[in-house]
């Protein structure tokens, strides 16, 4: 291990101690939610599998409905980290309130939505179980669609500043109260009603706004309070919204146009037939299990990065990034080992608790997915920690265009491709690889360009002071 002025690559500043206290609680947090996610799923199996390659579409649908409202929430965490690190606290508490007021200028869409539900999946699958069931999902997950928002900015405030281990206890607590609704609403048990998807769907908008209240809560402390500027937080500021906006939109924009792409293309899957609709599903379900801890380490990079750029250290940035990468392609990496070599593992509850018969070509497919999953979760920690770290100094712009044109590029590109060579569940997987892979090169080189080292959010004349 080399060292440098004393310092070696542990403990160094911006090293793999730094990273890693920043970001394991944020860590454990993700991995909370992936495990909320797979229970789910895993109930939806024992329930009904007609019900679990539901579950598939309409909440991919979900997502990209509140990927764009939530990115642009989260995205206060980058004002909250740049302030900290320039020294302006009193101007966190107002940008978390920016957020807030984002989050309730949103109610409408979610509302709206609800009885739109049966219009939007109206001739997405041939089969009318299908389509009742992705609508009820659906809307049932829209009740905890505005908590989920509200959540994202009040979470901000704690994660910006490098508090994650308060945050990890909060959504630990919310998946578990998730977890435990999850059993009782879907197969009705503990007094609770056998509502079985609609259950499913509840219990996780429940646990979002467990959330919100405690958050809330937490917030209302005297000290925190009157450091922070909360007691002007609600106060609604265009010129701080306005800026938020500049920079969350072309930040939620991103995962909203990547999100409508996997929309689509678990709907094109879907449409071949109920088990590639169902190992499609079931394979993504195994694959958060790699994927969402590394969106808990985006953040700590993300964080790092804000921080030191409020600091106008430029080269610590660039070494939080480049140390995250290391932890993330060394997670990912044991999770791949796993998938291509002992892919029952992860299948093994789904199997015990489906029927025999239904469950035998869905376990055999979602076996081959899981050797494409164990490919490319390499591919997408690389990206996923390069976007963290450009998002973390402003450079959303870019992070959009590029979303943009990759999106185009391979969803067209898959669809006119599959009407001519008809290459079925199999060819969609490999343009989903090739797509994730586009984009680890494409944000790798713009992170090696180093335009977004003189990149800030916050107000010029703040920063380094």
């Amino acid at each position: 291990m080399s060292k440098q002025n004393g310092f070696n690559w542990w403990n160094r500043p911006a090293g793999g101690r730094e990273v890693l206290a920043l970001s394991l609680p944020l860590i454990i947090s993700t991995s909370f939610w992936a495990i909320s996610w797979f229970f789910d799923r895993l109930f939806l199996t024992w329930y009904d599998n007609q019900a679990m390659a539901a579950s598939m579409p309409a909440g991919m649908l979900h997502w990209t409905i509140v990927c764009l409202p939530s990115g642009v929430a989260s995205y206060v965490n980058t004002f909250v980290a740049q302030y900290y690190g320039a020294g302006q606290q009193r101007r966190i508490g107002h940008v978390v309130g920016q957020g807030v007021w984002f989050a309730i200028l949103c109610l409408p869409l979610f509302a709206l939505l609800v009885p739109l539900s049966p219009y939007i999946f109206a001739g997405a699958s041939q089969n009318p179980v299908q389509v009742k069931f992705q609508t009820l999902y659906f809307q049932s997950l829209l009740f905890g669609a505005p908590a989920m928002v509200i959540s994202n900015a009040l979470s901000a405030f704690y994660t910006g500043r490098g508090k994650t281990g308060l945050v990890m206890a909060v959504n630990i607590a919310g998946s578990s109260v998730d977890l435990f609704l999850d059993y009782a609403m879907v197969f009705g048990k503990f007094g609770f009603p056998a509502w079985g998807i609609i259950g499913a769907g509840i219990s996780t908008g429940i646990g979002h706004w467990f959330n919100v209240i405690v958050f809330a809560v937490l917030m209302l402390r005297r000290v925190e309070w009157k450091e922070y500027g909360l007691a002007d937080s609600l106060r609604f500021d265009w010129p701080l919204m306005s800026r938020l906006l500049w920079f969350g939109l072309p930040s939620g924009l991103p995962m909203l146009i990547e999100s409508f792409g996997f929309a689509l293309l678990t709907r094109f899957i879907t449409g071949i037939g109920d088990v590639e609709g169902a190992a499609t599903s079931l394979a993504f379900n195994v694959n958060a299990v790699a994927f969402v801890p590394v969106i808990g380490l985006g953040i700590g990079v993300s964080t790092l990065v804000g921080q030191y750029l409020g600091e106008n250290k430029e080269e610590l940035a660039a070494r939080s990034t480049w140390t995250g990468l290391q932890f993330a392609l060394g997670f990912s990496a044991l999770f791949a080992a796993a998938y291509w070599f002992v892919p029952d593992w992860f299948i093994y509850f789904h199997e015990r608790g489906a029927s025999a018969s239904e469950f035998g070509k869905v376990r055999d497919l979602t076996i081959v997915l899981l050797r494409f999953v164990a490919v490319y979760c390499l591919f997408d920690a690389t990206q996923m920690t390069f976007v963290s770290a450009l998002k973390g100094a402003g450079d959303t712009r870019f992070v959009l265009y590029a979303a943009v044109a990759l999106t185009a590029v391979f969803i067209v590109g898959g669809r006119v491709a599959e009407m001519y060579l008809h290459f079925g569940v199999m060819g969609w997987w490999y343009v989903m690889t090739a797509w994730i892979f586009a984009m680890a090169v494409v944000y790798l080189l713009r992170f090696l360009h180093g335009g977004w080292r003189k990149m800030r959010v916050i107000e010029p004349e703040l920063v380094g002071k």
